[in-house]
């Protein structure tokens, strides 16, 4: 299992698969060929299909024009390569049009690349010696120690001084959005909310305020994302609305120092990386499950975490987070991450607090584990027809187009 690096990555949205993937892998194209006068970049499968409205073509465009270069962009939505949904094809061209080299790269979840069954590309080590939650809550046991310290024994010293840019970078994304307003980019012209949200929490009485700024903060970093704004990978750009708005909701409310925050960070990201490793984030490959609900099972275990969770209760919390998220479809309207998305970033955020509460009433005792719950999520996955995996052709983005 590689670092805690390599999940929280810092971008731009609105899709760590689709925009912040293609465009890191069309600059390191580039590099290969810096001369080029030409390149031709095909998208295959999910990248084809839902690219324009994540704005994969201007992500790629921007990367290999940079040097004046013209980029023709050929989308084959009918065709999807066999390791991943997510695949494209780049090729150099000389002066007379011909072809120099051929790369065929796959954006699979998370802002990260593979080249297929050759591995990912530009990935760190494994640093990690425990690869389910299960090994590592029995780890706890034994060291007397939770999650954020398994962190801590492995990570290099500086992971805590990346983690404060992380958590810096969340909470500007939720002030950012805050005070935005207007109408977001795309056809649906859709209008910002969080700002409204935020002023309405005021109006209702103090129990149900709680609601309405964990919404308003998670609609203000989803809306950032949708933009094109700098975001957070937590553990994707879709879902990178669920975790800043719970981590801000209650270090504003409990007046946690910034040390706890950063634990409670790396207690997220262990649950986070332990799907990456054994099932995906992906929401091409395994629907909004892998992305909303993986979101919501890290924000689960950072707040349970944060209250004083034993290793087992935080381990119930993000396994609840988790399985009540399987089976959810990957169904954006026009491609945008933005219909069902934002809403969906709210909601998962406010289940996160009911996941903790019910986790902390208990002694960290249940049937189903986190891990197993994992690999149930990895098989729906892979048994949902490809409709519903982030194609725009499926449940409600398909549903709206025909209604409209």
């Amino acid at each position: 299992m590689k670092s805690l690096k390599e999940l929280y990555k810092i971008g731009r949205g609105p899709s760590s698969s689709h925009t912040m993937g293609p465009h890191r892998a069309a600059c390191i194209f580039l590099g290969r060929h810096p001369g080029s006068p030409a390149f031709e970049v095909t998208l295959y499968g999910s990248l084809a299909a839902t690219g324009k409205g994540h704005l994969t073509d201007v992500a790629v465009r921007d990367a290999l024009g940079a040097n004046g270069a013209s980029v023709d962009i050929l989308w084959r939505s009918d065709v999807t390569l066999p390791y991943h949904p997510n695949g494209m094809k780049f090729a150099s061209k000389d002066a007379e049009g011909r072809t120099t080299d051929e790369w065929t790269v796959y954006s699979v979840g998370g802002g990260t690349l593979s080249e297929g069954e050759g591995g990912l590309i530009d990935a760190g080590p494994d640093i990690y010696p425990l690869n389910t939650i299960g090994e590592i809550i029995q780890w706890c046991k034994d060291t007397g120690r939770t999650f954020w310290e398994y962190a801590e024994e492995f990570e290099d010293p500086d992971i805590w001084d990346y983690l404060s840019t992380v958590w810096h970078t969340m909470k500007e994304s939720v002030e950012r959005g805050l005070s935005n307003e207007g109408v977001l980019p795309g056809p649906l012209h859709l209008s910002r909310k969080a700002a409204t949200y935020y002023i309405k929490v005021a109006g209702y009485r103090k129990n149900l305020q709680t609601r309405g700024l964990v919404f308003s903060y998670a609609l203000a970093v989803s809306e950032e994302n949708a933009s094109g704004g700098t975001v957070v990978t937590a553990p994707t750009c879709g879902s990178s609305g669920v975790l800043p708005a719970v981590l801000y909701h209650i270090g504003k409310g409990h007046g946690f120092s910034e040390k706890r925050i950063l634990h409670a960070l790396a207690t997220g990201g262990i649950f986070g990386n332990v799907v990456k490793q054994n099932a995906s984030i992906s929401g091409a490959e395994v629907g909004c499950q892998g992305e909303v609900g993986v979101a919501c099972a890290m924000a689960s275990a950072a707040t349970c975490q944060l209250f004083g969770g034993t290793p087992s209760q935080i381990e119930y919390a993000a396994e609840m987070g988790l399985e009540h998220h399987l089976g959810m479809t990957c169904d954006p309207v026009y491609g945008l991450v933005q219909i069902p998305c934002i809403e969906r970033n709210a909601m998962a955020a406010a289940r996160a607090l009911d996941a903790n509460l019910y986790a902390s009433f208990s002694d960290g005792y249940h049937r189903v584990s986190f891990d197993e719950v994992v690999q149930v999520m990895k098989q729906t996955g892979h048994d949902l027809p490809s409709l519903y995996k982030e194609t725009g052709a499926g449940g409600l983005a398909e549903r709206y187009l025909r209604m409209k």
